[in-house]
């Protein structure tokens, strides 16, 4: 008998330490997210600063529609935020989780 109970004690752990699919869904678009270089150089450029759409397609030599593009998508994964001054939006990083895990990622490339 306690070796059933064992058993389902085991279960259970395995069970719990499972992903469910949200957050399997939620880290695969992430790594989608960070596994474009253009939207790496977009989130690289808004860890240093706030910036509008404008300013972030000209740094990076862009154009326009491409940016508004990719910060849409890291808009819709909530990696990016914006506010809004007159009719112009800034965009800065929204995830510092996220921010940590490019910029170590850039050091272990830098590394090699």
């Amino acid at each position: 008998m306690s070796e059933d109970k064992n058993k389902r004690e085991d279960q259970e752990k395995k069970h719990a330490n499972e992903l469910d699919e949200e957050t399997l869904f939620v880290v695969s678009q992430t790594f989608k997210a960070l596994s474009d270089p253009t939207r790496i150089r977009i989130l690289h450029l808004l860890c240093e600063q706030e910036m509008s759409v404008n300013q972030i397609a000209d740094t990076l030599e862009l154009r326009q529609s491409t940016v508004s593009h990719q910060l849409r998508f890291l808009k819709n994964l909530r990696l990016v935020k914006y506010r809004r001054a007159g009719t112009t939006l800034f965009y800065s990083h929204d995830d510092e989780h996220v921010i940590d895990l490019l910029q170590q990622t850039i050091n272990h490339a830098l590394h090699h």
